[in-house]
């Protein structure tokens, strides 16, 4: 068989100038942190070495040897069939928030333990707060709803010196709580982040999981199988995105003297107006929509505060000025 035309690949400028997977995938380099990834690798019809991203077994063998390679995890692993996500894409939103602190210090993005930062819907895999300790130095506070997700995330972090005292993990045992039961008395955070459960029930998680499929080529099946895994409070809730970050929203005004940014992925451009319109409604002094683009997928995250200039000049100089 004729092979194809060999594409001609380029940096992922998409991507956020800082983010380490702007390059494509070396698998050469990848294969030599973590050595079983090689039983994954072959050579794809335009003669590049790579991985079946349909097989949810390669797709955690990759994330294993990017944590390792790039972040000097040792340990990771999750559950079966729970969120395995794609790094580049979680990468990016930690440094967009690493700017979003910048806004209010003079352009510097702050580093140091002394900046904390709070997880909702950690999850199993510890993403987030790997990235954002490694990078960044910052102490996180990862919270979920699911107390698999805790111990798996606990295991992560006990099983890599490296971020033991660094992370801490917390379950919020209530469905209908989001900050309450997480932020203790006084506690304070710089920013808090999350990525919401996309879809509004199974059915829905379930059809989308079938398009994802279709789209890598695999044959239709009444049990579709996700490559990136994930369990119901990974994937869905009752009203979608859109109620859980409006519930989020209005919680957060209970706690708006203990956090600098609010902020959450919006994967879908329709939760838009219904966000800024709750925003509205709670009196946010600030409200910034940051646009993340990892190839052809298009996402953001909105961000908000209940600080005007004069407290966030104040907020700056009582915790990233130390």
């Amino acid at each position: 068989m004729a092979q194809k035309s060999k594409k001609i690949h380029t940096e992922k400028t998409s991507l956020h100038e800082r983010n380490l997977h702007r390059d494509r995938y070396d698998f050469k380099q990848l294969i030599q942190a973590l050595p079983e990834l090689s039983s994954f690798v072959s050579v794809n019809p335009y003669g590049d070495e790579s991985i079946d991203f349909a097989n949810p077994d390669a797709v955690k063998m990759l994330n294993k040897a990017l944590l390792k390679h790039f972040y000097g995890v040792s340990y990771w692993d999750i559950p079966a069939n729970y969120l395995c996500p794609p790094i580049p894409g979680r990468a990016d939103y930690i440094h967009y928030l690493a700017d979003l602190l910048g806004s209010v210090n003079s352009g510097k993005f702050p580093v140091g333990k002394s900046v904390r930062v709070l997880d909702i819907g950690t999850g199993a895999n510890c993403v987030y707060p790997i990235i954002g300790h490694r990078e960044y130095g910052w102490s996180f506070v990862g919270s979920d709803i699911d107390p698999v997700s805790v111990q798996s995330a606990k295991k992560i972090i006990e099983n890599n010196p490296s971020l033991q005292g660094a992370i801490e993990c917390r379950e919020q045992t209530s469905s209908k709580n989001i900050f309450h039961g997480i932020i203790e008395k006084d506690e304070k955070f710089d920013l808090t982040m999350c990525n919401p459960p996309f879809h509004a029930s199974a059915a829905e998680a379930q059809a989308g999981t079938k398009r994802k499929n279709n789209n890598l080529g695999l044959k239709k099946s009444n049990n579709p199988i996700l490559n990136f895994g994930g369990q119901r409070a990974e994937l869905w809730c009752e009203g979608g995105e859109e109620d859980f970050v409006k519930r989020m929203i209005s919680e957060s005004v209970q706690f708006q003297d203990q956090c600098l940014w609010f902020t959450s992925l919006i994967s879908k451009k329709t939760t838009l107006p219904g966000v800024y319109s709750t925003l509205k409604n709670v009196k946010a002094v600030d409200v910034k929509t940051v646009e993340m683009s990892q190839g052809q997928k298009i996402s953001r995250f909105v961000a908000w505060t209940f600080l005007d200039k004069t407290r966030q000049t104040e907020w700056k100089e009582q915790r990233f000025d130390r």
